[in-house]
């Protein structure tokens, strides 16, 4: 009698089973958490319906878990997406991370799905995914997001460094042409005083002390006022961090993606500028992503 055949391993079933995209959808859930229905078609799929046939897939195959929260005046919000074990494994096995901790992945899916700030993540990883809409529109150009991930790093570095250090909403590369630049990204709600978002400003400066390289901080704030009076704290000085700031109220008024003429920086002059314009000084980055007149392209020497 012939012995069964032993069953297949879920992790190669998953790994034989998804496409280009998949796996770039997964990246981006190991990076940032979680993303709803809406925000992964806008970003990756070429109709809503589409998205939800390959997710109900990516579901069943354990890459990938969903909840739905409740609206507090009735109904609920579209499904919200996160990293399942399998979609957790094959992430880290792409970026030769090695195995995760037993119950890793399952104990990042409670801290997600009780979080209070559910808005907060939501609306910066909103800014990422308008990046990633507007490159299938303007294909010259490209986003590689990532939480200060480098291959053979690991991509948590700074969310869990020292409390003196900042601890950014989100990163990434963005490419145009030839041209990129590195940054971070800080999501303001308007919640938090005006004295919060200088101290931040403050641990960039420092972090910036300590280091070889200055990355553009993005600011993405909730309306004109707010980002006048940031500016305003600013006045007769410029910060030693490159501080550019947008408005969603701006935004909103031009339809403009992140991408576009939108960012303002503090102490370098009036006018806004394109994202891939804005200053940095990066000697790695730029052999990584060498400009078409070579490294140095965007540096702004201190």
């Amino acid at each position: 009698m012939r012995k069964p055949l032993p069953a297949p391993d879920p992790l190669l079933r998953l790994q034989a089973s998804i496409t280009a995209r998949d796996d770039r959808l997964l990246g981006w859930l190991y990076d940032h958490g979680l993303l709803t229905t809406d925000q992964i078609a806008a970003a990756l799929f070429p109709s809503l319906d589409f998205a939800q046939r390959r997710l109900r897939r990516l579901t069943v195959l354990r890459a990938v878990d969903r909840f739905r929260p409740n609206k507090p005046d009735g109904g609920s919000y579209p499904y919200h997406y996160l990293l399942d074990q399998l979609g957790y494994n094959h992430v880290r096995a792409q970026r030769g991370l090695g195995p995760p901790r037993r119950d890793q992945a399952r104990r990042r899916k409670q801290s997600l799905t009780s979080r209070p700030d559910l808005p907060h993540l939501l609306g910066g990883n909103q800014v990422f995914i308008d990046l990633a809409a507007h490159t299938r529109t303007h294909p010259n150009s490209r986003l590689d997001p990532g939480v200060f991930y480098r291959k053979g790093e690991d991509p948590q570095i700074m969310v869990h460094g020292p409390s003196h250090f900042p601890r950014p909403d989100g990163a990434g590369v963005w490419t145009e042409q030839d041209r990129s630049v590195p940054f971070f990204l800080e999501y303001d709600t308007g919640r938090e005083r005006l004295d919060i978002l200088t101290e931040k400003i403050a641990k960039y400066e420092r972090l910036y002390a300590m280091s070889s390289w200055t990355w553009p901080v993005l600011f993405h704030l909730p309306s004109a006022r707010r980002e006048a009076s940031l500016h305003h704290r600013f006045t007769g000085t410029t910060p030693r961090a490159f501080i550019a700031t947008t408005t969603a109220d701006l935004r909103a008024a031009t339809g403009a993606s992140p991408a576009e003429q939108v960012w303002h920086l503090i102490g370098l002059g009036a006018g806004r500028r394109r994202l891939v314009d804005l200053p940095y000084i990066d000697t790695r980055h730029d052999q990584e992503f060498p400009g078409p007149t070579g490294p140095g392209l965007h540096r702004r020497e201190s």
